[in-house]
C-alpha cells in the first residue's frame, strides 16, 4: 500500500509542476491519473494513518483543480 502513496505523491507533484509551467493540458492529464489512483486507493484503505493520508489527498487534489480551472479561465 505504502508504494501506492509513493505513485499518487508523484503524480500529485507533476500536477504541480505543470501548474507552475502554466501547461494546463498536462496538469489536467495528470491530475485525472492521480484521482484515478486515489480512487483505488480508498477501495483497499484499512488504516486509521491511511484514511487520514486519503483525506489529504482528497483535498489537495480538490485545490489543485481549482487551480487548474483558475489558469483555463485566464487568457
Amino acid at each position: 500500500m505504502h508504494k501506492n502513496f509513493d505513485i499518487l505523491k508523484e503524480e500529485v507533484q507533476a500536477v504541480i509542476d505543470h501548474i507552475g509551467k502554466r501547461e494546463t493540458i498536462q496538469a489536467t492529464a495528470k491530475h485525472i491519473e492521480a484521482h484515478e489512483i486515489l480512487d483505488e486507493l480508498i477501495d483497499f484503505v484499512t488504516e486509521d494513518a491511511e484514511l487520514i493520508q486519503v483525506s489529504y489527498y482528497q483535498v489537495l487534489l480538490n485545490q489543485l483543480h481549482q487551480k487548474i480551472q483558475e489558469l483555463k479561465a485566464k487568457p
